[in-house]
This record gives structure tokens, C-alpha cells and sequence, in this order.
């Protein structure tokens, strides 16, 4: 696939999503802005349970003889990936791809570990001056449905950041000096050196807006 023909899905992916934004509260219903990221809490699989066979004696698991029960339901149960760690991930912002009066961004998170994690949801997000104070408001999050993307060792995942040109909306800007990333689910942002310009910090068309991480880079 080109460029071009992954740009313009790209594009239009965050185009659609801006249309139809509304606030989520955690990871995927709509009220909380993106600047505190949450996502509900990895499920575990119990590996104890036992149900008595119609056969057997109150409380017989079916378990071979001399073998444990716990040894015999961890083997039919695997194990699931659990959320990705700041620690294991590296960020990254790629290429802009403006559109009608629209700069769009991908915020890349790539996993660095040895072992496999997974994203669900959305960044957090926060443009920042060189002393760290946060510029502009939070961003807000897309009514689209988040969805759980696993990641290998090495493999990434993007969220959409776009936002209206200043120099079409008349906002006021500000020139960040870095873009912070927090992973769903974890408080310890990634800091991202912005090399993009002016971004909208004030005024009604002040918005930066996210869409829910998808597979790849966005690119």
C-alpha cells in the first residue's frame, strides 16, 4: 500500500472521528478529557474453580489421578497479555497529514519490552512549554469505540491527534517545546520533542482532538 492510499486513511479515519466527538469517561464512554487517560482494568482468569462431575464424588475435578488441579486448568487457560507499561514503551509523533483546514497528526506507541502488552483506549496528552506547564486545554476524545490492540516486542500502535490550523481558525498559539504522552491506564508520561510549529491554545477553535489507538504507525 502507498503512502498516499495510508495517508488518506488516515486522514479520513480522524476526519470522521472529529465529527462526531463527545467526552469519554475512561476508556470508552464519553465524559473525561484525555489528559487523564483511563482504562478499566485487565479481567483475570481464575484457575481454581472446579465443578463436580455427575459421576464422581462431591467435589471429584476430573483431574487424572496424581496430577494437580491446578496443573491440569493453567494448561487449558492461557495466560492474557496485560497493559503496557510507560516503562516499555517508546513515543513518538509522525508526519502530519493536513486536510481541509485540519493538521493530523499519529501519536506512536511502540513496545520495547521482551515481552507482549496490550493498549486499550486513548493517550494522554499534553502539550508543553520548556518549563513544563501544560499549554492549551485537554484534548478531547472521539465518540469512536476503542478497541484492544496487542503488541508484540517491537510492534506499535498510533492515536489520531488533529487539531484546526490556527491560520484558518484564529485561534491563539503557542510554539511547544514538547508534546507529553501518557499510556492508557498509566499515571508516567513519555516526552516527545515537537518539531511541528504553532498549536491552538486559546479561543473557541482551541480543541485538540484524539481518536482510540489502532495497530501500526499511522503512516
Amino acid at each position: 500500500m502507498t503512502n498516499r492510499s495510508l495517508g488518506a486513511r488516515r486522514a479520513a479515519l480522524l476526519a470522521s472521528s472529529a465529527a462526531v466527538l463527545g467526552l469519554l469517561a475512561g476508556c470508552g464512554s464519553g465524559d473525561s478529557t484525555a489528559s487523564a487517560p483511563r482504562t478499566e482494568p485487565g479481567t483475570t482468569v481464575s484457575t481454581n474453580s472446579t465443578t463436580p462431575s455427575d459421576s464422581g464424588t462431591e467435589g471429584d475435578t476430573g483431574a487424572p489421578s496424581g496430577v494437580p488441579t491446578d496443573a491440569v486448568s493453567n494448561s487449558l487457560t492461557p495466560s492474557p497479555a496485560s497493559r503496557c507499561h510507560t516503562s516499555e514503551l517508546g513515543a513518538s509523533v509522525g508526519r502530519n497529514d493536513p486536510g481541509a483546514g485540519q493538521e493530523n497528526f499519529p501519536v506512536v506507541l511502540t513496545n520495547t519490552s521482551s515481552r507482549t502488552c496490550t493498549l486499550h483506549g486513548y493517550p494522554g496528552t499534553a502539550f508543553v512549554d520548556a518549563a513544563g506547564k501544560q499549554l492549551g486545554p485537554d484534548p478531547k476524545r472521539s465518540s469512536a469505540g476503542p478497541q484492544t490492540v496487542t503488541l508484540a516486542p517491537g510492534q506499535s500502535a498510533w492515536a489520531g491527534l488533529s487539531f484546526a490550523n490556527p491560520e484558518v481558525s484564529g485561534a491563539g498559539t503557542a510554539t511547544p517545546v514538547a508534546l507529553l504522552v501518557t499510556p492508557p491506564d498509566e499515571e508516567d508520561p513519555l516526552k516527545v520533542v515537537w518539531k511541528a510549529g504553532e498549536v491552538p491554545v486559546s479561543g473557541t477553535e482551541a480543541s485538540v482532538r484524539l481518536i482510540p489507538f489502532s495497530p501500526g504507525t499511522g503512516a
